[in-house]
């Protein structure tokens, strides 16, 4: 006997989404709502990124870590946000299961390195408030770049 003959098998291709709102009228308000916060979370960490690449006083590595964390903010929430949007406003209640692995990958992955990122964040204020004579040798620019991984 082969091997999976015999056997009952199910493939798996979408999933059906259930949820947020069951009304037509609700989708709209549900819609310009999320679409209002995702509008705003993107412009304020892109505004934060422009000021610290404008403001030469800004390049600190503080700043320099916060600058990584705001692209990444932006890039975590791109992930998410538009295509729940997309199928929001196209009232398609189905995702294929390879969309959905891949939004489920890339969010796991980003939020990882945002973890990664606010450790390296935190290390970098240890070693301002606690070893501030030492802190600029520690804290280069090298090795800021090390600790964000570009």
């Amino acid at each position: 006997m082969e091997p999976g003959t015999g056997t009952n098998r199910t493939t798996l291709t979408e999933f059906i989404l259930l949820g947020l709102v069951e009304s037509e009228k609700l989708q709209s308000v549900v819609f310009v709502l999320f679409f209002f916060a995702y509008m705003v979370t993107v412009g304020g960490n892109l505004s934060i990124l422009a000021a610290i690449l404008m403001e030469p006083k800004l390049h600190t590595p503080m700043y320099f870590f916060l600058g990584n964390l705001s692209v990444l903010d932006v890039v975590c929430i791109t992930v998410t946000v538009p295509p729940m949007l997309h199928r929001l406003l196209s009232h398609k209640r189905t995702i294929s299961y390879y969309a959905c692995l891949s939004q489920l990958f890339f969010f796991h992955l980003l939020a990882g390195m945002d973890c990664f990122l606010l450790t390296a964040m935190a290390y970098d204020r240890f070693l301002a408030i606690c070893r501030p004579l030492t802190y600029s040798i520690r804290m280069s620019q090298e090795v800021q770049r090390v600790l964000v991984g570009v």
